[in-house]
C-alpha cells in the first residue's frame, strides 16, 4: 500500500499541474470539472489529507467535522471567503491562497474596466452590432475622460497599488484611496496616492475601483447610500469580490443615471447575476474573469500545487492564510 499522502483536486485544472501532484501525491480529481455540491465533495474528500479549491468550494464546521483527516486546503485563489478561518485554526487545519501570482494581470483588468465603462465600449459595441450605426453625431457614445481625472481606490492592497500605478503614471490620473490603515509614505509615493475619508473618496473620485476583501465587515460596503454620494459622472469598479456592492442598488442608480457607469467582474451569488443588471445598458458585465490569462491561472495552480507539496515534504505551507 503506498505511503503517499491521499489529496482531492476538487475542479479540472491545468494536466502540467496535475502531473506535477502525482509525483508526490495519491491524486483523485475531477476531469469533467463538475460543479460538486457540499455533500459531494464531503464524500469526495473521505480519507484525503489535502485538497485543491478553487474559491467556490466551502470549508467550514459541518465539513470539516466530517473528514477529519483532512490537514491542508489550498486555493487557487488570492481571496478565501470560502474558507471559515476559525473553524479550520480549530480544526488545526492550514488554509492557503495564492497572492502576488496574479496582481499586475488582475490590475490591467480592472483598468480595462475602467476604460470600458467610461468610454461606454459595451453600449456602442452593442448598438454596432445590432446594425443601427448609419450616421455620425456630435454626442453618439460620449463618455467620460480618463487621463487627467480622479481616480479613487477602495482597498489599497497590492492589486489596488498596481491600479494606483496605472493611473498616476500612465494616464496621470490624481489617485486619492481609502483603505483600513493608510500605506507608508514610500509606497504613497510610488504611487502618487492620497489617502481620504471614505466618504471623501465616494464625493471626489471620477472612477472608483473596488479592491478590497470580502468579509462579513465589507458585506454591501457599496449600497444605496453610497452610491448616492458619488458624482453622476461617475464610474464604479469593481474587481474584488461580489457581495461588496449591493448589485440592486447599484442596477437601480445606473437606470436611473444616477451614476454613469459602472464594470463588473464579480457578483453577489455568482455565477447567478442580478437580473436587473442585465438590463441596464451602462454596465459592463465579465464573468469573474480579471486573473485569467493562461500565464496567470497557470502560476496560481503551480502556487496551490506548492503549498501542498510544501506542506506536505517539509512540514510548511508557503503563503498560508490561516493562524
Amino acid at each position: 500500500m503506498s505511503q503517499r499522502p491521499a489529496i482531492l483536486v476538487a475542479r479540472a485544472i491545468f494536466p502540467e499541474v496535475l502531473e506535477r501532484l502525482r509525483q508526490h501525491f495519491e491524486v483523485s480529481d475531477n476531469p469533467n470539472d463538475d460543479d460538486w455540491s457540499p455533500q459531494e465533495l464531503c464524500e469526495r474528500l473521505q480519507g484525503k489529507a489535502g485538497v485543491l479549491t478553487t474559491g467556490a468550494q466551502r470549508i467550514d464546521t459541518a465539513l470539516l467535522q466530517a473528514c477529519p483527516q483532512l490537514r491542508i486546503v489550498a486555493n487557487m485563489a488570492v481571496g478565501y471567503n470560502n474558507f471559515d478561518v476559525a473553524a479550520m485554526a480549530a480544526a488545526g487545519v492550514v488554509g492557503t491562497n495564492t497572492p502576488d501570482v496574479l496582481t499586475e494581470t488582475t490590475a490591467d483588468f480592472g483598468f480595462a474596466l475602467l476604460l470600458a465603462a467610461a468610454r461606454r465600449m459595451a453600449e456602442s459595441e452593442h448598438f454596432l452590432r445590432a446594425g443601427r450605426w448609419d450616421r455620425w453625431a456630435y454626442d453618439m457614445f460620449a463618455g467620460q475622460d480618463v487621463h487627467g481625472s480622479t481616480l479613487g481606490i477602495l482597498g489599497m492592497g497590492r492589486i489596488g497599488q498596481g491600479i494606483a500605478r496605472r493611473g498616476a503614471h500612465g494616464f496621470g490620473m490624481r489617485v486619492i484611496y481609502h483603505n483600513r490603515s493608510r500605506l507608508d509614505a514610500a509606497t504613497e509615493a510610488e504611487c502618487r496616492a492620497t489617502w481620504v475619508s471614505k466618504d471623501d473618496l465616494l464625493r471626489q473620485a471620477d472612477h472608483l475601483v473596488l479592491v478590497l476583501p470580502y468579509t462579513p465587515q465589507s458585506h454591501h460596503v457599496i449600497g444605496a447610500a453610497e452610491l448616492a454620494l458619488m458624482k453622476p459622472t461617475a464610474t464604479l469598479v469593481n474587481i474584488a469580490r461580489g457581495g461588496i456592492v449591493d448589485d440592486a442598488a447599484l442596477a437601480q442608480a445606473l437606470r436611473e443615471r444616477r451614476i454613469a457607469a459602472a464594470g463588473l467582474d464579480v457578483f453577489e451569488g455568482e455565477p447567478r447575476v442580478h437580473p436587473d443588471l442585465l438590463t441596464v445598458p451602462n454596465v459592463v458585465l465579465t464573468p469573474h474573469i480579471a486573473s485569467a490569462t493562461r500565464a496567470t491561472r497557470l502560476a496560481m495552480a503551480n502556487l496551490a500545487a506548492d503549498n501542498l507539496i510544501g506542506f506536505f515534504t517539509q512540514g510548511r505551507a508557503l503563503t498560508p492564510v490561516t493562524p
